[in-house]
C-alpha cells in the first residue's frame, strides 16, 4: 500500500565527480556503459551521461575548487542489478583492463555479482537479480 504523501521514486540516477573524466569514461564504457550525452566547453570535456539498458550515471570532471586531494568513493557503494550473462560483462571488462577487487561469484542471498573500484574510488557491484 502506498501513501500519496511519501516519494513514490521511479528510478535514480548518481551523479559522480571524479579525478579523471577519461579514466573514468573508458572504466564505464569498459564494463558495458554507453555515452548517452557529452557536455563540453571549450573543447574541454566537463561531463558524460552513460547508460546501460534503463541504468543511467553522470560524471563530471574534478574542477579542483575544493582540493584535488579530496578523498572520492569513500562510503559509497553503487549497486547495479543487471541481466545477462555476468560472467561474460566481467571477462569482457577484464579484457579491457579492468581490474575487479572481487571475481564472479554467488551471493548468500542467490545471485550472481562481481565488484569493481572506478578509477576515483568508488566501488560497484554488479549483479543478476535474486533467484526466486
Amino acid at each position: 500500500m502506498s501513501d500519496n504523501n511519501t516519494l513514490q521514486g521511479r528510478s535514480v540516477m548518481p551523479g559522480l565527480t571524479v579525478n579523471d573524466l577519461k579514466a573514468s569514461e573508458a572504466f564505464f564504457t569498459a564494463l558495458g556503459f554507453e555515452i548517452e550525452d557529452r557536455w563540453e566547453q571549450d573543447g574541454k570535456l566537463l561531463g558524460l551521461m552513460l547508460k546501460a539498458g534503463e541504468a543511467r550515471l553522470g560524471l563530471s570532471q574534478d574542477d579542483g575548487k575544493k582540493g584535488l586531494d579530496r578523498v572520492k568513493g569513500v562510503g559509497v557503494r553503487l549497486y547495479i542489478e543487471a541481466d545477462g550473462d555476468l560472467d561474460a560483462v566481467a571477462a569482457r571488462a577484464k579484457a579491457a583492463g579492468v581490474t575487479l577487487s572481487r571475481d564472479p561469484h554467488d551471493t548468500e542471498w542467490g545471485s550472481r555479482a562481481f565488484e569493481a573500484i572506478e578509477p576515483s574510488g568508488f566501488l560497484l557491484t554488479i549483479a543478476s537479480p535474486p533467484k526466486s
